[in-house]
């Protein structure tokens, strides 16, 4: 019963806080524009240059001039506005930017993420990912907490290159919600019927059971 992309993408915008700037990275990142809790304000930013994005437009209202950091078709909300990229990453290294949302394809349990290169594949680059991790108030990764072997990517430490060091500060995988601590990955909420026990084997990384964890509501 791990969780899907939606759902993670579903949980992570449960913290989200009213008034808060928020960038959105590619992949499972950009779907938490859908679930924006009702009854709070925030304003989603993109490093291509738009401040207000909504939520994915419908099929057959998609326009091609919207689009956001990954490439995918967008809306507009109320009072969005539309700028180049160098006045966009001045506000993310101004620190104007409350919390970023990364994918990654490994984090460590000292808060450090590897996102942007798999050794032998072809990349574009490393995009806005490490100008976001080192100037955001606030990181959460949004990802699989295994790879396509099963193998864990919560680990103890990075075998990929890294993008940022001791930035990351909450991790939401499909089987649970991590907050990053001195003691490593601190699990606070594990996904409906999935086994504490099971976290633990998938988990790599040093690994402490809260207290008071509960199952996760989404």
């Amino acid at each position: 019963m791990a969780l899907d992309k939606n759902q993670i993408a579903k949980r992570i915008a449960q913290e989200l806080q009213d008034g808060f700037y928020v960038n959105l990275g590619i992949g499972i990142p950009t779907l938490v524009a859908n679930y924006i809790p009702e009854g709070i304000n925030v304003v989603l930013q993109s490093e291509n240059g738009l401040l207000g994005i909504g939520p994915f437009p419908i099929e057959g209202d998609e326009d091609a001039d919207l689009i956001n950091a990954g490439k995918q078709t967008i809306t507009t909300v109320a009072g969005s506005s539309f700028f180049d990229s160098a006045m966009s990453f001045g506000m993310i290294r101004s620190g104007k930017v409350n919390l970023t949302i990364l994918g990654a394809m490994e984090v460590a349990d000292n808060g450090d993420i590897a996102n942007w290169k798999i050794p032998g594949k072809m990349v574009k680059g490393m995009g806005g990912a490490m100008d976001l991790v080192a100037s955001a108030k606030n990181i959460i990764v949004a990802m699989q907490h295994v790879n396509k072997a099963g193998e864990s990517k919560l680990l103890a430490k990075c075998s990929l290159p890294i993008t940022g060091l001791k930035c990351v500060k909450k991790v939401v995988t499909e089987l649970g919600v991590f907050d990053i601590t001195p003691d490593g990955f601190r699990l606070l909420e594990y996904a409906p019927g999935v086994t504490i026990d099971y976290i633990k084997e998938k988990t790599l990384g040093r690994l402490v059971i809260a207290e008071d964890v509960k199952e996760m509501v989404v």
